[in-house]
């Protein structure tokens, strides 16, 4: 088998469970906990995708996060397009399957949508940028470095709690084009989709080279052999 198709399937179902159970509690998000709830559920979700599949292909579930690494030399360029292959068409098959169960006008709920989404697109990229910043500075720090251990999947998740918890209301806090390419395709609309692969792109990149160039740990080299007496 092509040694990309084993994680690009943990990536495809990854992305499948996080699109499925985020932008399923955003379409009943008004009954189990509102905000914080669809927050939680995003969170929660990812920390299990990352301690189920995180041996698998590092749990990205998220092109924004693909391309981090990509862009700083951790993965080849054909393991990314096997990823992203694989994430859109996870978060696409879990948009139709909500889009049968809970009909399109929930589904629309559970989409990235916030206040500035059709009226002010600059923000959109913006609050979509910072957000995706801090994730993957927080991918960077933990998977990538390794800081903070059998942690890591707990810290990355908060990160996307705090982040949905400010920018949920005005951006739906996407931070990932699978994400929101998902529901956009199964209620066909597309108008805002560039701005949710603009703005974490964008963030990502920024993350990325940063951490990588400034603070990524480099590996200890081995000390010199000390010279016998004579």
């Amino acid at each position: 088998m092509n040694n990309n198709l084993k994680p690009a399937l943990a990536e495809l179902i990854g992305t499948f469970t996080l699109t499925f159970i985020g932008a399923g509690a955003g379409a009943v998000g008004g009954r189990i906990g509102g905000a914080l709830g669809v927050a939680l559920a995003h969170g929660v979700a990812l920390m299990v995708i990352i301690y189920a599949w995180g041996a698998v292909s590092g749990a990205h579930v998220n092109p924004a996060v693909t391309l981090g690494p990509a862009v700083t030399g951790k993965i080849d360029w054909m393991k990314a397009a096997y990823y992203w292959v694989a994430q859109f068409v996870g978060a696409a098959l879990a948009a139709y399957l909500l889009l049968y169960l809970v009909g399109a006008a929930d589904l629309v709920n559970g989409a990235t949508l916030g206040d500035f989404t059709k009226a002010d697109p600059l923000k959109t990229i913006v609050i979509e940028a910072v957000l995706t910043f801090f994730l993957v500075t927080a991918v960077f720090a933990t998977a990538v470095n390794g800081r903070n251990g059998n942690a890591a999947g707990l810290a990355i998740g908060f990160v996307l709690v705090m982040d949905i918890l400010m920018g949920g209301p005005l951006t739906g806090a996407s931070m990932n084009p699978a994400r929101t390419f998902g529901p956009a395709l199964a209620t066909l609309d597309f108008s805002y989709l560039w701005m949710y692969i603009l703005g974490p792109a964008l963030g990502a990149v920024g993350a990325a080279l940063l951490y990588d160039r400034l603070f990524l740990t480099a590996p200890e080299s081995p000390a010199p052999a000390r010279k016998g007496k004579k």
